[in-house]
């Protein structure tokens, strides 16, 4: 069996200066994302270009299916790099932030003559910023885990998050200013091109990563010769398979999230005003909740932050349901947000506690592209039952499931930090 103690730890100094510029990144990042939150502003804009509720879903599966379906197929070439940092900057700048200022272009110049062209572009660019960041994913969290050992990734993750969201509080604000004050299609396009500057802010962080070389980089191999292995690895790691089973389940009953405001918009009738504020209840609870949930996962370990999040999406979905009036969505808001949060600090890094030093880049690309179908079936399933049953019947779904998802986390997973590793099998 491995030995979780190892790795070799970094040295104070560059652990200190590690830490410091990774929470520039990420925080800035999550400044950035949550001035276009993929759950308040996103689907306004889109249900301003359509009024199709499946295009409201595919912000989900677009970006979604992005993150998530090439990290299997980037895991091997990751493993043979011995330096990390390089490819992360090359998939993270090109691919992952200037898609933001591309979108603001094409809704300043097609919103109005042309919706569908302009929905079009703001989809293929979605798509393509989740796409880059899902390609750089096992890279840039194998990064992560070298230089920032795993006592105190919980603490950075939920700090590195709490700052992004307490500087996007701000940003929510902001976003409802702009609404408000400047014309469609201006004031949407004025947003991503703020975002696009806080992202690319949080890639100078990244770009001053002092990385060590891997001690661990494995032989070229080919890909089929890698791929044969998985199947392997799923049936031997017992812990791991239902981990990936419950997770899946949690992940479908995400398929209410970008509906939320939709919904409030349909029946309470939201201005920009109450939107920014509702934003700013979601990166609130973020904020405050993000370094909770880091510190709970250093001390007991990230699944319960995991099921407990999970039980608060079922939640968030169940409080949406029954509100009777607009200011009662600030609870949902603030659920889904911690929800958000809790499954940022955790979701990786429960991961990397389940695979051998040299296989972390296979386990996080293994776990998300499997994944990818409930990510992408979800949103999809969501639009479907708003249209065809009603957004009461999507809601309840959600909640259902997301609880079911909890459930199966916190009794049926052990806590992978309390049991050895398994030997590497790739």
């Amino acid at each position: 069996m491995s030995n979780r103690s190892s790795a070799v730890q970094p040295a104070p100094h560059h652990l200190r200066w590690n830490f410091t510029v990774n929470l520039v990144d990420v925080s800035f990042i999550t400044l950035g994302i949550s001035l276009v939150s993929r759950e308040t502003v996103l689907p306004v804009l889109v249900s301003k270009l359509t009024d199709s509720n499946l295009a409201v879903g595919l912000i989900a599966t677009l970006y979604g299916m992005g993150i998530y379906l090439p990290q299997l197929f980037i895991a091997n070439f990751t493993e043979q790099l011995r330096y990390k940092k390089p490819f992360v900057m090359w998939v993270g700048s090109f691919g992952e932030r200037l898609p933001y200022l591309l979108m603001g272009l094409a809704v300043w110049f097609f919103a109005l003559p042309s919706p569908p062209l302009a929905l079009a572009l703001v989809l293929a660019c979605l798509a393509i910023t989740g796409f880059s960041a899902g390609a750089g994913m096992p890279a840039w969290y194998d990064l992560i885990a070298k230089v920032i050992p795993v006592q105190r990734r919980g603490v950075w993750s939920g700090l590195s998050h709490g700052i992004g969201a307490l500087m996007a509080i701000f940003g929510a604000f902001l976003v409802g200013t702009i609404l408000d004050s400047y014309p469609f299609p201006h004031n949407f396009a004025l947003l991503f091109a703020l975002a696009f500057a806080a992202t690319a802010i949080s890639f100078v962080g990244l770009a001053l990563n002092r990385e060590p070389p891997s001690d661990h980089v494995k032989a070229p191999i080919s890909t089929w010769h890698y791929a044969r292995r998985l199947p392997i690895l799923l049936r031997s790691h017992t812990n791991y398979r239902r981990f990936f089973i419950s997770r899946t389940v949690v992940l479908i009953g995400t398929m209410a999230n970008g509906f939320l405001i939709v919904y409030g918009s349909q029946r309470f009738g939201l201005d920009g005003a109450t939107i920014g504020l509702l934003t700013a209840v979601l990166v609130a609870s973020q904020a405050v909740s993000s370094l909770g949930w880091g510190f709970l996962g250093d001390r007991a370990g990230h699944k319960i932050v995991l099921s407990s999040a999970a039980l608060l999406l079922a939640l968030a979905a169940l409080s949406t349901l029954l509100a009777p009036n607009a200011q009662w969505l600030m609870l949902s808001f603030a659920l889904l947000g911690a929800y958000g949060s809790g499954d940022a600090v955790s979701s990786l890094n429960i991961i990397l506690e389940f695979a051998a030093t040299e296989d972390r880049p296979t386990y996080i690309g293994l776990t998300n592209t499997l994944l990818a179908p409930a990510i992408v079936v979800a949103p999809l399933l969501g639009g479907w039952l708003a249209t065809t049953a009603g957004f009461p019947a999507l809601l309840s779904s959600a909640a259902a499931i997301s609880a079911v998802g909890a459930f199966l986390l916190a009794s049926w997973v052990r806590e992978p930090r309390q049991q050895p590793l398994p030997q590497s099998l790739l």
